[in-house]
Order: C-alpha cells, then structure tokens, then sequence
C-alpha cells in the first residue's frame, strides 16, 4: 500500500508545528564559518567591516520587506502590530531606529558613513539574496511573508554572542557601536511572538505546514547565501570579477 500522500495526511498539532519550525535553527546563519570565524574572534578588521558594510543593505531592506506586508495585509490589528517593525528600524519622532544604530556601528569600526549609505561595498551575492527577499514579500501573502520574518525564533543568541564576546574580541569597536544589538534582544522576541502566533493561526493544514517551512528554510537560504558571498570576497580574496582582466578605460 502506497504512502498517504503528505497533502491529505493529519495536520501536526500547534506544539508539534511550532517545534518543527524551531528546529530549522539548526540551518541558523550562527552555523555558518563566517560568523562562526566572528564569534571565535578570528576575523580580521577586513572581514568585519565587509560583514557591517554588506549586512547594511540588509537592514535597510526590512523596512521596505515589512511595509509589503502591511500593504498586503487587510487586518488593521494587525498593520497597527506589524508597523512598529517598521518604526524599529526607521526612527520615529527623535527616537532614532535600527538603521541609524548600524551607521554606529558601522563607524566604530572605522567605516565612513557616507560610503556605507552609497552602498558601493555591497557584494552582487548579498544584494541579489536581499532584493529575493524583499520580492518574495511583495508577491506572497501576508501571512506567507510574516512566516518568513521567523528567523527572530533565532536572533536573540546570536546577538548575545556578539554583545558578550566582541568586546573581548574586538577592543577597536567602541562600546557604542553595540547599541543595535542591545535594541534587537527586546525587539526580536517582541516580535517573533507575533510572528509566531500568526504562522502557527494560518498554516492549519498538513500541505500548510510543509509549505511554511519551506518558507521559513528559504529565509534561512537568504541569510546563509549572503555569508557565502562574503566569505569568497573576504576570506578566500576572490571577490567578484576578481578573475577577469581589467576593464580597459573608454575615453569619452
């Protein structure tokens, strides 16, 4: 007798469906060599400031991910949750948000603030992951998107790591520059029950559930792909193009 096909098969029960979906912290970008080389206090100013230049384009994104999930999404109980997301990292009234915190960071560690925000470190690996993320908010459901926000199931170790170890590891990073990471312990678990609450509400079906994950894996591949990028660029020096001759000068 063939297998009952995984579609029509009984739904995981709510606890069982909520422990699947924190068992992909197993895929959790805190595996990977980049950031483990980070939490071990192997890299090198280089690889950190390429990881805060890059992860920059990251940050200013979520806000932009988060306002397609608000424009998707009929429940104003719900906008009127979700949009503080939004104001975590934009800033509202003279409260500075998460972005402005990653421009501190970015210049305790000895980046300028204005090349950061022109992005021009920026690797095409990073970006092209990004910008799949973005777009995948702005075509799927709301409630598919706010699957996908599930990663903050994980986030609160991992800035942990960093505000308990860096100081140690990296003594030319002024304390201030820390600040985003303190903000996100809070703001990640605040958020991620929200989150969580409407994944384990909606994906009520067998197929549901599997497909949930699968969105939840797909954020995990944008985290990780972004590391991979930066690890050939600054570990392993084979930035893009880095094999191709020159580009011969056009004189105009």
């Amino acid at each position: 007798m063939s297998e009952t096909p995984s579609n029509s098969a009984d739904a995981w029960p709510r606890d069982v469906f909520e422990a699947k979906l924190r068992a992909l912290g197993a895929r959790y970008h805190i595996h990977h060599p980049y950031h483990q080389m980070m939490h071990a206090g192997e890299a090198n100013p280089e690889q950190i400031r390429g990881w805060v230049a890059n992860r920059y384009y990251y940050q200013i994104c979520i806000p932009i991910k988060d306002a397609n999930v608000l424009a998707n999404c009929p429940d104003p109980a719900t906008r009127r949750l979700w949009v503080q997301r939004i104001l975590d990292h934009d800033g509202v009234g003279d409260e500075p948000g998460g972005i402005e915190a990653w421009l501190a960071l970015a210049e305790a560690c000895g980046l300028g603030r204005e090349r950061v925000i022109a992005q021009s470190d920026v690797l095409p690996g990073v970006r092209f992951a990004v910008d799949a993320y973005v777009n995948f908010a702005r075509r799927a459901s709301w409630q598919e998107a706010a699957c996908s926000s599930l990663t903050e199931l994980f986030a609160p170790e991992i800035h942990q790591q960093r505000l308990t170890g860096w100081p140690d590891h990296y003594p030319w990073i002024a304390d201030d520059g820390l600040t985003y990471f303190r903000k996100r312990l809070s703001e990640a678990r605040r958020d991620v029950e929200h989150g969580l609450d409407v994944t384990l509400d909606h994906f009520v079906t067998r197929a549901d559930q599997e497909h949930a994950l699968g969105i939840l894996q797909f954020k995990l591949d944008v985290l990780w792909s972004m590391l991979d990028a930066m690890w050939l660029a600054y570990v392993d020096q084979r930035p893009p193009y880095h094999s191709c001759p020159a580009a011969p000068e056009v004189n105009p």
